[in-house]
């Protein structure tokens, strides 16, 4: 296998938890928000990803080598949770509808630094295989002095 597949695969890895931690952040920023630009309470958004195929060189793709059929993972959409908003009364709020209640966003804080913790780990580990990779290269070319 190239080392040039695993920098890929791994990139591609960095890249999507990266706008994993990026949308949990917003979501936790969001936390409170009853009122945003689009009308209503900030909604909670996820991130979807999918693999998709690692583009390994045009040598690779001509010879269908075994590493083309390496899978890295990509952000296919970010999504907008349909679960319901939380409903609190508050009725001198400026925000409260006419029986008092005020619309919270969907957001539940410990989920999102759950999943902001899983985020950074899977980053983590991503930024750890280029790191061992880029190590075991650099011994290969200390083999070859």
């Amino acid at each position: 296998m190239r080392y040039d597949a695993v920098f890929n695969v791994s990139g591609s890895g960095l890249k999507a938890q990266m706008l994993r931690m990026e949308v949990v952040s917003s979501n936790i920023a969001n936390v409170n928000a009853t009122r945003t630009p689009e009308g209503g309470p900030y909604r909670r958004r996820e991130v979807v990803f999918e693999t998709v195929p690692v583009q390994n060189g045009f040598e690779n793709a001509l010879l269908h080598s075994t590493a083309a059929s390496l899978k890295g993972v990509e952000v296919s959409r970010v999504t907008e949770d349909a679960s319901p908003f939380l409903r609190k009364y508050e009725p001198n709020h400026p925000d409260a509808g006419p029986d008092g209640y005020v619309l919270y966003p969907n957001v539940n804080i410990v989920a999102e630094m759950v999943n902001l913790q899983e985020a950074s780990r899977a980053y983590e580990a991503n930024l750890s295989v280029i790191t061992s990779v880029k190590s075991m290269i650099a011994k290969t070319f200390e083999i070859g002095r």
